[in-house]
């Protein structure tokens, strides 16, 4: 029941108060964005150096322009990877601290999750990243407006294995992200009528984790945020002992 003192709230748990903040940083494409009573503000960050240095400023900016305080954040979003090993644990890192010293909700969706949830396919599509040496970070998911199927879960693969399992399992999906555009000619001899998305279409945005966050709430909330992890898909060091990025 809702008293005189509680905000309204939808039947997603949505408030006319709650302020999110989002942050995307397992891509160079990084970005920032701000729900305020719906999506009110949403930057893109093309990462040259670090996502370390443009994020914290990028934050003040989506919060100063947007109106409001780091105290107003009633939720952080974070995509929890797979993606550079460096971009994830700096956002990955910040959520955590923000989240723990605030006292508020943390949620975390796959940013290939990202990619589907921005793309605007209805059906199955299949996101994936380049991981080098004919590898990809990659998953497949089918999407509507009511919540997320997912049809194969976030994984390293070479492209062949994974085209090779899409087929096995019959799913003729549209794909996305810049893995689908490097390895363009392996996805069309495996599927001569695929649809592979623009890059523009292809990368995992802030807005789209907002989306996620109204849409599917349980399927991104952290429980533990202090032993919380984000999904690297592999190990974080290369065979010689040193990190990836």
């Amino acid at each position: 029941m809702v008293t005189g003192n509680e905000p309204a709230r939808s039947p997603s748990g949505v408030s006319h108060k709650d302020v999110w903040l989002a942050v995307e940083t397992a891509t160079p494409t990084g970005s920032v964005a701000v729900w305020k009573d719906g999506l009110a503000f949403e930057q893109t960050l093309r990462i040259q150096g670090t996502h370390s240095e443009l994020l914290m400023p990028a934050i003040d900016h989506a919060l100063n322009v947007t109106g409001t305080t780091p105290g107003d954040v009633s939720a952080f979003i974070v995509g929890s990877g797979p993606g550079s090993f460096t971009g994830v644990r700096v956002g990955a890192s910040l959520a955590k601290g923000w989240a723990m010293a605030r006292g508020i909700p943390l949620y975390a969706y796959s940013s290939l999750l990202a990619v589907a949830a921005g793309a605007g396919v209805a059906g199955s599509i299949c996101p994936m990243f380049d991981a080098r040496r004919r590898q990809v970070y990659a998953a497949c998911y089918d999407l509507s407006g009511e919540g997320v199927s997912e049809l194969l879960a976030p994984q390293a693969w070479y492209i062949e294995e994974l085209l090779g399992e899409i087929s096995t399992r019959g799913i003729q999906p549209v794909f996305a992200g810049d893995g689908s555009l490097v390895h363009g000619e392996a996805v069309l001899e495996a599927f001569e009528e695929a649809t592979l998305l623009p890059a523009h279409l292809s990368v995992p945005r802030a807005a789209s984790l907002l989306w996620l966050r109204r849409v599917v709430p349980e399927l991104g909330r952290v429980v533990e945020p202090d032993t919380w992890e984000p999904l690297y898909v592999r190990d974080w060091r290369v065979p010689d002992g040193t990190e990836r990025r």
